[in-house]
């Protein structure tokens, strides 16, 4: 079993917990919960996964806080 980091983010006008794994083509969802959000994306990366392991486009570092 592999781990994929998701970024997530709450979208303010819908409240929806909006997630995607960063260089992963097609893997993203939104849902009203944290958890129904883990959910959903573990579906969708475990279907891409059928066509085969993927070659990302990016890799996820960290965050930053930036004081301007």
């Amino acid at each position: 079993m592999k781990n994929y980091t998701a970024v997530v983010e709450r979208d303010t006008e819908t409240g929806l917990f909006v997630g995607y794994v960063p260089g992963f083509a097609g893997a993203h969802s939104q849902a009203n919960t944290l958890d129904e959000l883990n959910e959903n994306l573990k579906e969708v990366v475990s279907m891409l996964l059928e066509d085969g392991e993927p070659t990302l486009d990016a890799e996820f570092i960290g965050t930053q806080t930036i004081s301007a």
